[in-house]
């Protein structure tokens, strides 16, 4: 959930966005506040669906010896791998149409590191914000298309997977007229925790110094909250990761589009406890190997995400 480099109407919704909004929501639902939800293949090499959503098939990825090696013993003592994640973000993680089975392509890449680990792999469904504070408790590793910022680099380690900008997304035919550049007084809705969110409210800060209405911040814990919001009029735009609002866009039979270009493409990464770097080691060469043998490549295409695709994991890379 990427990090924006500065940020530059209609009385009634029809029903045809109405209904597009709520059959996105429907195929892409997330977890409740309240509690996480476990999920696992039983085996890391294992079809991940069970519904017509239907990813990368990781059962041909082979176990790698050396670098199962490198992973500690707090990691495989149990024999299996455990995920946290927000599965309200397709296409990265999402629940499939089941309600129940993660899918996405943040899915398909945890699937395949397990499976290289030689690991089963357990994926818990948590909120966003909650993800980071529990990794090295809770979850072995969080992947939830995590932004490296200075601010979680405190916080935990990074290897980076991916990368992505982010896009406004707004109702087709921009009848808010809404303007990128100048948020003050339209309402937005934005992820809560996600860095967008961050950048959303430095900006009503500088609105409020500018002596400009204020922008309505509506913050939700599910990225299908968000979406559905503008497609039903509730907000006049959202803020997201570029494949994220794409994937929007297409999921609510093109009702909504994308305003102007994407901005601030920054680094997504897989979260791992902080000083823990046997785990960050093993993640590391574990994707350079889906890299190089071009299972890495396949996934993407899967969720025609390609664009996002990156030739180097990193640990920890120099963010602004």
């Amino acid at each position: 959930m990427s990090v924006s480099m500065g940020i530059k109407g209609l009385k009634s919704v029809t029903a045809a966005v109405l209904s597009a909004a709520m059959l996105f929501a429907a195929a892409a639902c997330g977890t409740t506040d309240s509690s996480d939800t476990a999920s696992s293949s039983g085996d890391a090499s294992g079809s991940s669906s069970s519904s017509s959503t239907k990813g990368f098939d990781t059962s041909s990825i082979k176990k790698d010896d050396e670098i199962a090696a490198l992973l500690p013993e707090s990691v495989t003592k149990d024999g299996t791998l455990v995920v946290g994640t927000d599965t309200s973000y397709a296409p990265a993680e999402f629940l499939a149409e089941d309600g129940k089975t993660p899918v996405g392509f943040d899915v398909d890449l945890f699937k395949a590191l397990a499976a290289i680990f030689g690991l089963k792999e357990e994926t818990v469904t948590s909120t966003f914000d909650s993800i980071i504070p529990s990794v090295g408790s809770k979850y072995d590793v969080g992947i939830s298309s995590f932004t490296v910022t200075k601010e979680r680099l405190e916080a935990v380690d990074f290897v980076t997977y991916f990368k992505a900008g982010s896009t406004f997304v707004v109702q087709k035919g921009n009848p808010n007229k809404v303007d990128s550049s100048d948020l003050c007084g339209k309402k937005v809705a934005v992820q809560t925790g996600t860095t967008q969110e961050e950048e959303v409210n430095k900006d009503n800060e500088q609105c409020k110094a500018d002596g400009k209405s204020e922008i309505e911040i509506q913050s939700s814990k599910l990225q299908t909250d968000v979406t559905t919001a503008v497609a039903s009029g509730k907000a006049d735009v959202f803020y997201a990761d570029s494949p994220v609002a794409g994937y929007a866009i297409t999921q609510t039979g093109d009702t909504l589009e994308a305003l102007g270009e994407d901005v601030g493409v920054t680094p997504e990464a897989v979260a791992i406890k902080k000083g823990d770097s046997q785990t960050a080691e093993a993640v590391q060469k574990a994707i350079q190997k889906l890299m190089d043998d071009g299972t890495y490549k396949k996934i993407l295409d899967t969720w025609g995400v390609s664009s996002g695709a990156i030739d180097k994991p990193e640990i920890n890379p120099t963010v602004e």
